[in-house]
């Protein structure tokens, strides 16, 4: 179920399901949506968007409440998730699904929000995508890239391309916004070459592996896995995390893995990914791509989540084409 494209005019509502959106700075609110409202979205906010706790989150009735309501509205046609954290898990037991099934539309997060990503498509066939937060609007520079892919993905049907960006960075832009080093972009890292097609499942990974055992998971079989981690992932924790997803009953039919670019301080380096990838015999019969831009760098592509992807990767070429139809 593909949900609506969003139009100029669209309302958008920004809802705080993990952390809440008092961490961020008001100029930086102030940025992200003025950046939105320029491509013609009515952005609103979750009546418990700025609350906040000791764990600067929320309880898990308003963070519902928010939820529902955003679903609920009809005037709303697309859910932005203000920024991650760590505890979007705890919602899932309260979600009513229905309220969503039957109220169709774009809702966008990564990081944490890999939890309501993929237990939304898993109940209810809606495709959701794994992309820019509210809050990474309010990045001032170097978001072309991740604005395009955005478009691409949540305004128009045609198929798109994951390609390279020209740059890359992982500077905690939030604390200064004008301190910033940009990193020439190569080529995505060929660790095996092949061709696949299949259905978009991934997102954080040590996030999605919150979920094995528990009826939010979805199904590894006939999919292009797409996995990233953040900084407090390292080589032997990245390591156990995907052989963890591996051993998934559905997992043998997986049919290529798309990695996202690690940030500098989890010290995976490519000589590491070379290895560990070279350690799992189960995966040595399909293709796999290192360095892509979605994660925790900047700037990222938007996937959706029940998509699916065109994987080509030989003779040190890549090809990712995504479709939702």
């Amino acid at each position: 179920m593909v949900p609506p494209r969003l139009q100029p005019g669209d309302e958008v509502r920004v809802i705080s399901p993990s952390r809440s959106m008092a961490i961020i700075k008001e100029k930086q609110v102030e940025i992200a949506r003025n950046r939105l409202e320029a491509l013609g979205f009515h952005v609103t906010f979750g009546k418990h968007v700025h609350t906040h706790d000791e764990f600067f989150s929320t309880s898990i009735k308003e963070r519902i409440e928010d939820l529902h309501d955003a679903f609920l509205d009809p005037n709303v046609k697309g859910v932005f998730t203000a920024i991650g954290g760590y505890n979007a898990n705890q919602l899932l037991k309260y979600i009513d699904f229905d309220i969503i099934k039957n109220n169709p539309k774009v809702f966008i997060g990564y990081s944490d929000i890999t939890a309501l990503n993929l237990s939304i498509y898993q109940k209810t066939g809606l495709i959701t995508y794994s992309g820019p937060h509210f809050s990474t609007f309010g990045m001032k520079h170097g978001l072309e890239y991740t604005m395009t892919s955005f478009i691409e993905a949540i305004t128009n049907d045609a198929p798109y391309e994951i390609v390279p960006s020209e740059f890359w960075s992982d500077d905690p832009w939030y604390l200064d916004q004008e301190d910033r080093t940009f990193h020439e972009q190569k080529d995505y890292l060929i660790l095996q070459e092949g061709r696949a097609e299949g259905t978009i499942i991934g997102g954080n990974l040590c996030t999605m592996n919150l979920l094995q055992g528990t009826e939010f998971m979805p199904s590894l079989k006939g999919s292009v896995l797409f996995i990233e981690d953040d900084d407090e992932s390292h080589a032997l924790t990245f390591d156990r995390d995907l052989q963890s997803l591996l051993h998934l009953p559905d997992a043998y039919d997986i049919q290529a893995i798309v990695i996202g670019r690690f940030q500098k301080d989890s010290q995976v380096t490519e000589e590491a990914l070379r290895k560990i990838i070279s350690s799992k015999r189960e995966l040595s019969h399909i293709p796999i791509i290192a360095n892509v831009n979605f994660g925790h760098v900047s700037p990222i592509a938007t996937l959706p989540i029940g998509g699916k992807a065109t994987i080509e990767a030989k003779q040190g070429s890549c090809f990712i084409q995504i479709e939702q139809s």
